[in-house]
């Protein structure tokens, strides 16, 4: 089975040069309507010394998955600052396992948005997550002055 073959049915791969995103591919995302859910392949470089899913590797999937949740309930394509972020791990992703961010809630406010998910395995959740979010009237600085076509949904 190839790597692609290996990931789930309306998952594309994110493009390189988003920043601190490039660090965990490859790394997948899927829009389906107003739900967004963001996934990898534990590969070597998602683990650590022992042999699991390093948590950097989890905060960073919920980091964006969450972002991209609030991002779409608003139908904005503009980057959202996280203000805060909280992950409870509950169990180990482990090397070869697909491991998929869910958003579970979002709630939108004037200038705040909030969103919580799960990541999980084959065998069930291996972190919960809440992100609060920052939501400001205009699109963002984007360090070349454009932005990345298609990375928060069309």
């Amino acid at each position: 089975m190839s790597e692609q073959e290996s990931i789930p049915e309306g998952f594309e791969l994110l493009p390189l040069g988003l920043g601190f995103t490039d660090v965990i591919q490859p790394c997948y995302r899927r829009v389906q309507g107003d739900t967004v859910a963001m996934g990898l392949r534990v590969e070597q470089n998602h683990c650590n010394m022992m042999g699991f899913c390093h948590g950097g590797v989890l905060m960073t999937l919920a980091d964006i998955a969450a972002a991209s949740g609030v991002n779409i309930a608003c139908g904005k394509k503009a980057g959202s600052p996280t203000l805060n972020l909280s992950l409870d791990f509950i169990s180990a992703g482990r090397l070869g396992q697909w491991l998929e961010a869910q958003i579970t809630h979002t709630s939108i406010k004037r200038r705040f948005g909030f969103c919580s998910g799960v990541i999980s395995n084959a065998g069930g959740v291996v972190a919960r997550f809440n992100g609060t979010f920052y939501l400001p009237e205009h699109d963002g600085v984007w360090k070349v002055n454009k932005r990345v076509d298609g990375i928060l949904g069309e």
